[in-house]
């Protein structure tokens, strides 16, 4: 393979990459700036925490390391075209003086390996943050009702009352703790509920089989719930008390789920 061709491959693997992780991404684009055009390697465009983002790639197949004019030219790109992050891939690495140039800047210089490890966090930060919003939803939801209510409606049982069949309570403790194993990469994680409604397999060992745990439990209890209000609504029972947090007032479940994992982990 030759120089050319090796470089256009590296290039189209990058561009693979961040469309594997639900990015937008295009090779060999050109993009117009504030003062000229630009010809960009791999052009980025993803949604992050809510805010549409563009990134902006250089592929560096070369057998020597980047310096620092090659930063300095893709800090001006990403300047004129406003970029909100601009990356240079290089295998061979960079010289010291790329690294004094990138600092404190949105220039990134990474390897492929990095740039996969960086990323990867950057989604599952995503990813963990709406799991953290379907949790308060369902919360809201399931205390709004009485805890009467909830009993009456197979939504929870008394804790003295083992083997126990169900608990929304347990489920979302659960849930809580399992995210702040997760974000502090504390893996496995235990994920026994110590119900007899059990969904998916007690152990995550990553992110992915986390995920999993957590999409089909989170979906169970939603539709229990759901399944619970039909029928509080046919029995004139549904009188839902609904009380939403303040942005950074946590529940008494997120609380305790915090505080276990803290005196777990000490």
């Amino acid at each position: 393979m030759n120089v050319s061709s090796d470089w256009y491959q590296f290039q189209e693997e990058i561009c693979a990459y961040f469309e594997s992780i639900g990015a937008s991404a295009k090779t060999n684009v050109t993009v117009q700036g504030v003062r000229t055009s630009h010809d960009i390697d791999v052009l980025v465009k993803t949604k992050f925490l809510g805010e549409d983002l563009t990134w902006i790639v250089e592929a560096k197949k070369w057998k020597k390391r980047v310096n620092k004019l090659q930063v300095l030219g893709l800090r001006t790109i990403a300047d004129d075209i406003g970029a909100d992050k601009a990356f240079i891939i290089s295998e061979a690495g960079f010289q010291k003086g790329a690294y004094e140039a990138a600092e404190k800047t949105n220039v990134k210089l990474k390897t492929f390996t990095e740039l996969k490890l960086d990323t990867k966090e950057l989604v599952e930060a995503d990813i963990m943050k709406t799991f953290k919003k379907r949790l308060e939803i369902l919360e809201i939801k399931y205390w709004s009702h009485s805890k009467k209510t909830r009993k009456d409606y197979d939504l929870r049982e008394e804790l003295w009352e083992f083997p126990i069949r169900y608990s929304g309570q347990l489920l979302l403790k659960t849930a809580h703790e399992a995210l702040i194993e997760a974000e502090n990469k504390r893996y496995p994680i235990n994920l026994e509920t110590y119900l007899q409604e059990k969904q998916g397999d007690l152990i995550a060992h990553n992110f992915q089989q986390l995920s999993n745990w957590l999409n089909v439990n989170l979906n169970h209890m939603d539709e229990k719930i759901y399944r619970a209000e039909a029928r509080m609504i046919e029995n004139g029972d549904f009188n839902p008390d609904i009380r939403f947090k303040n942005d950074n007032e946590m529940s008494t479940v997120e609380m305790m789920a915090k505080a276990i994992a803290t005196a777990r982990n000490r």
